[in-house]
């Protein structure tokens, strides 16, 4: 589900288990050349690279969408901005996949349908709901990404984390829906119902999209590679939520 993201700095963020002063062992030690040697490995790599590339793209389609709704010139092009830099994230993605011997759209394929119902139930009304929906709801993919970029090899990390990179949302959307709060206190409950609805969805839909995909469900779950048992996959889960409820915080809404 991967669009908008909000970097490990940002206001309201916490520390996930991608960290990477942590030390790596394992596949996570090894490069590509060398934990691509297991098939189920190299299956699970092309399917989280497909979600992320259409996530991607799916958000730089969003955004531009978004910047019609924009109140001002200058967050007509900020936006703009933003979705350049989206689409050049999906080009490293979709080079990335190509480079490993993966067709592109193919790898997408398969997580189309689920990251577009996602989008179609949680369509925003307006300007102020996409700016919650791509700093809270959208972030919450990419704190599930981050951890299970720890479990991957040194090369694949190192391209996931770059394109979770913050595009500039998180401060602008921050900025944006605070001086709208105060301007007038009653949008704020609002939007905090709107932000809960948004993490029910966004939690859901990351599960079904791991359980629909089996290399990848493994690779998590500790079948291949260094992945999480399920204990851990609890402890993840508490984390994601932790560091949504600090974005909530950071908008000046309640969890």
């Amino acid at each position: 589900m991967r669009c908008m993201t909000t970097p490990d700095n940002a206001p309201g963020t916490a520390d996930t288990a991608a960290d990477t002063s942590a030390e790596h062992t394992g596949v996570s030690a090894q490069d590509w050349a060398k934990a691509s040697v297991d098939p189920q490995y190299r299956a699970a790599v092309v399917d989280l690279l497909g979600a992320l590339a259409y996530g991607e793209l799916a958000a730089f389609e969003r955004l531009a969408e978004d910047a019609k709704l924009a109140p001002t010139l200058a967050d007509k092009a900020e936006l703009a901005k933003m979705a350049s830099a989206e689409f050049h994230h999906f080009e490293q993605l979709r080079d990335r996949l190509a480079a490993i011997g993966a067709e592109p759209t193919e790898a997408m394929e398969p997580f189309v349908a689920a990251l577009d119902g996602f989008h179609r139930q949680t369509a925003p009304s307006d300007w102020l709901e996409g700016l919650v929906k791509a700093y809270v709801g959208d972030s919450i993919a990419s704190d599930f990404y981050r951890e299970v970029a720890a479990r991957l090899d040194s090369d694949t990390r190192a391209l996931v984390l770059a394109v979770l990179d913050d595009t500039g949302h998180a401060s602008f959307a921050v900025e944006k829906v605070r001086a709208a709060i105060d301007a007038d206190p009653r949008v704020g409950g609002r939007l905090a119902l709107w932000a809960r609805r948004l993490m029910g969805e966004a939690l859901s839909q990351s599960q079904r999209v791991v359980a629909d995909r089996d290399a990848l469900s493994t690779m998590l779950v500790g079948g291949v590679a260094d992945g999480f048992d399920l204990a851990e996959v609890g402890r993840m889960f508490s984390r994601i939520t932790e560091a949504h409820t600090k974005r909530m915080a950071a908008l000046g809404l309640a969890a």
